[in-house]
């Protein structure tokens, strides 16, 4: 079972509020760089950027995968294996 004694609490909700700061900060950071009016290129890679790590942060902490590494890299490999096999087999069938 899990721990629940209330300095595990103390302990998730301190991670919480770090990570609630962390994407607030993320989130003013993107407002903050759509004023600098950047090249369409640099704009959208600086974008995905700050979403990659605001869903990184979302998934790890929020969502508790962060714990769950074995079966989280399981699926990811499988995924990656997927992804190639959909991108190879129509390049096989125009041979």
């Amino acid at each position: 079972m899990g721990d629940h004694s209330a300095e595990a609490v103390k302990k998730h909700v301190k991670v919480y509020i770090a990570v609630f700061i962390g994407l607030a900060f993320l989130t003013v950071v993107t407002v903050g760089v759509s004023y600098l009016h950047l090249p369409l290129f640099q704009a959208v890679a600086v974008a995905l950027l700050i979403a990659s790590v605001k869903g990184f942060l979302v998934a790890a902490f929020f969502m508790h995968l962060s714990a769950e590494k074995k079966i989280i890299y399981s699926v990811l490999l499988l995924a990656a294996f997927f992804f190639l096999f959909l991108l190879i087999v129509p390049a096989l069938s125009r041979i």
